[in-house]
């Protein structure tokens, strides 16, 4: 099939799914969770083709890898999506006009989206189930490091859609470079490109789309450790944060600390230390641990901020007050997810005000910024711009809406 075979077919099934009913849409994703378990050795076997060709210290290493516990999970999500309501045909907005007609928005789908993405094969399964229950077709492009298993995941979906009837253009697969430039200039007939993964691809995307682009950006994240910090509950949100998945966007980057707080900081960091962190610090927190742990311990340089590290190491940096620490996130932050840990409620309102990110938390982990997290059932990724999504992006946010006008016979002076 060539590339515009892809997108017309796309557009022709993305029309076919705004009229599906609910209960079929339903029934798609809870047989398709079913297949996921039930085929878990094939899809595991395909994984483990992809995974051979990486290092297993790769930090995408573990994205890319599946297990019969994250295939569990996919399926639990799956029938999550299948059991909310349907995002579509909401009443958002409703007036009558002195003139007497009734205008109403109406939430609707987008029609085709486009998803680029690195090696997370999982994703296929999130933005199929999304997409379709948002009404619209996606067409897939995912990283080389994960060909097999999106080849495979996305076979065991056309074979479910089939059971049902439906097209299997409802979502589809692209492999080359080349089909990732023809996605994104495919103007009139893709609707939206949402790139999901490094800042270069996000970058690459940017630059060269003349399709609508939702960026989901790379996560350089921070926790502030305030002078009014309760230690017990710093400790466990600071390893949780960083080391509960350190591949994964939402994942602690860099530990602010305030300067009256640096005696507990080899409290903090010893949990991190057992989890094989390495921990570059600046000179004033250098000093407080050189003491405690030399091996995973290093000078920060400037480039230790503001880097998504992705890997099981993590800048410190000593700040003066709340205020400085706000500086800090504006200049290094990327607008992800950003955390304080106070007992000081003036101190926490004004870093829930300040910071200019999609997820600010006070006295949680960073960890907790995804879309199955915020029982939105799954997400198609965090969006970090400020237009149309912010956050996770699930079933809401991958709709549009159109404005429905009823009259009776009025016209226009």
């Amino acid at each position: 099939m060539t590339n515009n075979d892809t997108f017309s077919s796309a557009r022709s099934a993305g029309r076919a799914l705004s009229l599906l009913p609910s209960q079929t849409i339903n029934a798609v994703l809870t047989d398709l969770a079913d297949a996921a378990e039930r085929e878990s050795a094939s899809l595991l076997a395909a994984n483990a083709e992809d995974l051979s060709r990486m290092e297993p210290s790769d930090p995408r290493y573990d994205r890319l890898r599946l297990t019969e516990d994250r295939l569990r999970d996919i399926a639990a999500d799956l029938r999550k999506v299948a059991s909310l309501p349907s995002p579509l045909g909401k009443t958002l907005k409703q007036t009558v006009l002195p003139n007497g007609l009734e205008l109403t928005r109406v939430s609707v789908p987008f029609g085709v989206i486009g998803i680029i993405f690195e090696a997370r094969p999982n994703v296929c399964f999130d933005c199929f189930a999304l997409c379709l229950k948002a009404g619209s077709a996606c067409i897939l492009k995912g990283g080389s490091d994960a060909a097999s298993s999106c080849k495979a995941i996305v076979s065991l979906i056309h074979k479910v859609l089939a059971l049902h009837g439906l097209p299997v253009s409802t979502v589809q697969l692209l492999t080359s470079h080349e089909d990732t430039d023809r996605l994104l200039t495919a103007t009139g007939m893709v609707d939206l490109i949402i790139p999901r993964g490094s800042q270069r691809l996000i970058n690459y995307v940017r630059k060269n789309a003349q399709v609508p682009v939702i960026e989901t950006g790379a996560g350089v994240v921070h926790t502030y450790v305030d002078r009014d910090a309760d230690l017990q509950k710093a400790i466990p949100i600071v390893l949780n944060a960083k080391t509960r998945r350190v591949s994964v966007c939402n994942a602690l980057d860099c530990l602010l600390i305030h300067k009256d707080r640096l005696p507990d900081l080899p409290s903090i960091c010893r949990p991190l230390w057992e989890k094989g962190v390495v921990i570059e610090a600046d000179e004033t927190a250098f000093s407080a641990l050189s003491s405690c742990n030399k091996t995973q311990l290093c000078q920060a340089s400037e480039e230790s901020f503001g880097t998504e590290f992705l890997s099981l190491r993590m800048a410190v940096k000593t700040v003066s007050s709340v205020q400085e620490a706000i500086e800090h996130i504006s200049r290094y932050g990327s607008g992800h997810s950003e955390c304080i840990v106070t007992e000081d409620e003036d101190a926490a309102r004004l870093f829930l005000a300040a910071v200019d990110a999609s997820c600010v938390y006070h006295n949680a982990p960073t960890s907790f910024t995804d879309g199955a997290q915020f029982g939105l059932g799954a997400e198609i990724g965090i969006s970090t711009q400020k237009l149309h999504a912010r956050g996770p992006m699930a079933l809401e946010e991958i709709t549009t809406y159109k404005w429905i006008i009823r009259g009776n016979g009025q016209t226009r002076a």
